[in-house]
């Protein structure tokens, strides 16, 4: 039985706003936690949310979401004017579990006119509360901007490392963290990738490590997800090229998370796309959120990903539909939360 299908469609039965039990947003960070799937995204339900907090949902079946509310208001944040710019928003969340405990890494921007950073927050449950460390845990500058962080933690060495960077200045940093999570004990060097954007993201299949990025402009349809390989987490990589890539009917597939069902055993991955043909050079509005089953080849190699909407047995698609709005003035607050 295929469990492909539209969250706004299905939520129907339940509910006659979908937006009010389904999630909303981009960037999504997904994560197992028994046998739900969480996803963390920028944004939330309505404009309420912008860039002033961040929230979770999870779903037993990836039909029926469970909204898990707000996990970090920019309020908890002390230093999140301490640069002195006028604008500061909240965005790309990455979560991970290390003793008993829950790390939340988020970025705070925009780069200009001041650096852009990246803070941590602790919490006891996915769901939190979380509580900040009380500084920026990696601060941006000289051409580098400290955004898109995602923290892995090594199966097979038990250390755990932070990746972030991209956009403007399309550059790519690997730190090793220290046992705490809440430090850097080390920066690895690394080669820089073709085709790398943004929004770095790490996971591991029988020994191969695939690091996964955004490529292109954020709001057109260049924006694509490309991947390389290594026999480690920080490389030396081999480029494996394009394996989301926008097609008629939806664009700009991107800012992704791969996450493994631990039930079943397959892999997905889970992204925000715009609908709509590729009849613009730029996309405004509100970006969906959209899930897709992965396969791989026998050289381990990614297959390519095909988008869906729910209407194949070979790809399972959550996708929530939002609603197209106004752009708004400020560029960078419509990239981030679709405003």
């Amino acid at each position: 039985m295929s469990f492909g299908f539209l969250i706004a469609a299905s939520l129907m039965s339940i509910a006659a706003d979908a937006r009010a039990t389904g999630f909303q947003g981009a960037d999504p960070h997904a994560v197992f936690i028994g046998d739900e799937l969480w996803v963390f995204p920028t944004g939330g339900p309505g404009k309420q949310w912008g860039g002033n907090r961040l929230g979770a949902w999870s779903s037993s079946d990836l039909q029926n979401w469970k909204s898990r509310g707000e996990v970090i208001n920019r309020s908890q944040v002390k230093w999140f004017e301490a640069d002195g710019s006028k604008r500061h928003f909240l965005w790309a969340p990455s979560v991970v579990q290390s003793r008993a405990r829950w790390y939340l890494y988020y970025s705070v921007g925009p780069q200009n006119p001041t650096p852009s950073r990246i803070g941590v927050a602790i919490a006891r449950a996915p769901g939190g509360p979380y509580v900040d460390t009380g500084k920026p845990l990696l601060t941006g500058g000289k051409g580098f901007e400290a955004i898109d962080p995602m923290v892995f933690k090594d199966p097979r060495s038990k250390r755990t490392y932070l990746y972030a960077g991209g956009s403007a200045g399309a550059r790519l940093r690997i730190f090793e963290m220290n046992p705490d999570m809440v430090s850097i004990k080390r920066e690895v060097p690394v080669k820089q990738l073709p085709a790398f954007t943004e929004a770095p993201f790490m996971h591991e299949r029988n020994g191969t490590y695939y690091l996964s990025y955004s490529h292109g402009r954020w709001k057109s349809s260049s924006y694509s997800v490309h991947y390389a390989t290594s026999q480690s987490p920080t490389g030396p990589w081999r480029y494996r090229g394009a394996v989301l890539v926008s097609d008629g009917t939806r664009q700009g597939p991107g800012h992704h998370s791969f996450v493994r069902d631990p039930r079943s055993g397959e892999w997905l991955i889970v992204y925000h796309r715009w609908e709509g043909p590729n009849d613009k050079s730029t996309f405004a509005g509100r970006r969906n959120i959209a899930i897709e089953r992965v396969t791989y080849g026998s050289d381990g190699r990614i297959n390519s990903i095909r988008m869906t909407d729910g209407d194949s047995d070979s790809a399972p698609v959550v996708q929530q539909k939002e609603k197209r709005e106004k752009p708004s003035s400020s560029d960078f607050f419509q990239r981030m939360f679709g405003q």
